[in-house]
Parts: C-alpha cells; structure tokens; sequence
C-alpha cells in the first residue's frame, strides 16, 4: 500500500488496524453473547427440570440423592462455561496479540525506511545519528520481542493448567 505520500500510508495502516481490532473486538463480544445465552437457556431447563425431580420425592433419602445430583451437575455446567469464556478471551487475545506484532513490525519497517532515506539526503555525520537510531530501534524491537514471549508463555502456562481440567470433567 505504498504511496508518495508515508503519513496516508500510516493512516491507511492504522484504519486498517482498528478496523481489524474493532473486528475482533465484535467477534469476541458476539462469541460471549452466544455462550451466555446457551447458558442461561440450559440454566432454564435445568431448574424446569430440578423442580420436576423434586416434586417427585418421595423420601429424605432420595431427596438428598437428587440434591447431590444436582450440585454435581450445577458444578459441571459452571465449568463448562467458565472454560468456553476462556476459550474466547484466550483466542481473542491470540488474535490481538498477532494484531500488535504485525503492527510493531510495520512501525519499525517505516521507522528504519525513514531512517535511511534521512541518511541518505543529510549532510556528513548524519549516517552515525541514522546507525544509533537503528541500534536504538533493534534494542526497542529486543525488548517487545521478549516482552511478547514472557506474555506467550504466561498464557500457554495458563492454558495449559486450564485444558487438562477440561478433559477430565467432559
């Protein structure tokens, strides 16, 4: 998307950008909306179903039968939909993540680009001020490069805590 002009390319960039933010962001919000109400309409049957049960008793000790029943089923439905939440806030924040890389990584093209063609149209000693730039910018790329692996590996820790649960109470 090159033109003559950089800052409509950078602007070009950043709609792009919050457009694709803005989708995701919709994506995400529509995904919880969707869970939340399969919960609430299960959250129905399940009460329907609850006082149906309990109408029916016909002693204490079916009565605490079904109550246990119950809480087991109650746990395991809040389970589930704790960890469909996860899964879409941990895959909207994979798909941001990318979103940021991908925009750092452009920034820092356009940044070493201008860069150089300062250097190249300034007068003698401009190409040192360029080089210091440029170590700056690689030292500045280092750190969100590390800081974006520490975040990696924070949630795959966290995701990894939360699978195996989930396999276990299915």
């Amino acid at each position: 998307m090159k033109t003559a002009n950089p800052f409509a390319d950078i602007s070009a960039a950043a709609v792009e950008a919050a457009a694709r933010f803005t989708r995701i962001s919709m994506d995400s919000a529509e995904r919880t909306m969707a869970i939340q109400l399969d919960y609430a309409k299960g959250a129905v049957k399940q009460a329907t179903l609850t006082a149906r049960a309990l109408g029916q008793v016909k002693d204490v000790n079916e009565y605490v039968s079904i109550r246990a029943k119950i809480a087991e089923n109650a746990m395991e439905n809040a389970m589930g939909y704790s960890r469909s939440l996860y899964e879409v806030a941990s895959e909207a924040q994979s798909e941001l993540g990318k979103l940021a890389e991908e925009r750092m990584s452009a920034f820092q093209q356009r940044v070493a680009e201008g860069v150089d063609q300062a250097a190249k149209s300034s007068p003698a000693g401009g190409d040192l001020v360029a080089a210091a730039f440029k170590s700056s910018l690689a030292a500045t790329t280092a750190a969100f490069d590390t800081f974006n692996k520490a975040a990696r590996s924070a949630a795959s820790y966290a995701d990894a805590g939360v699978r195996p649960q989930a396999r276990t109470r299915k």
